[in-house]
């Protein structure tokens, strides 16, 4: 793994721990969902079958849908249609994971 694609990583990684805990969880599933995405693409990133391009995109989506999470609990709470929007999100943030991580590009892993 190259070491800008590990700081991106750990960027990323700490931006989305520090929303969730600033904001305040009352639907501890969204912050799970987000954890395993996470773990998904750093799998994606070890196992080369995610480019470092790739990564930083869908890198890049989880922190839009942390922000977008913190922004929706600022007032303390989470609607229906807010928990909506974000699985919403979510699944899509999930397809893009599956289909970069199963479209024969890989990262040069030498």
């Amino acid at each position: 793994m190259s070491k800008i694609t590990l700081a991106i990583c750990i960027t990323v990684a700490a931006a989305l721990f520090a929303g969730s805990a600033f904001a305040g969880t009352n639907d501890p599933r969204i912050d799970r969902r987000q954890e395993k995405q996470e773990q998904r693409i750093e799998q994606g990133v070890q196992s080369g079958a995610l480019t470092p391009k790739e990564a930083g995109r869908l890198e890049a989506q989880q922190a839009r849908i942390a922000q977008e999470e913190a922004r929706m609990k600022a007032d303390g709470n989470l609607t229906k249609a807010e928990r909506a929007k974000l699985a919403h999100d979510q699944n899509r943030a999930s397809k893009n994971i599956y289909r970069k991580k199963h479209n024969n590009r890989t990262a040069n892993t030498q």
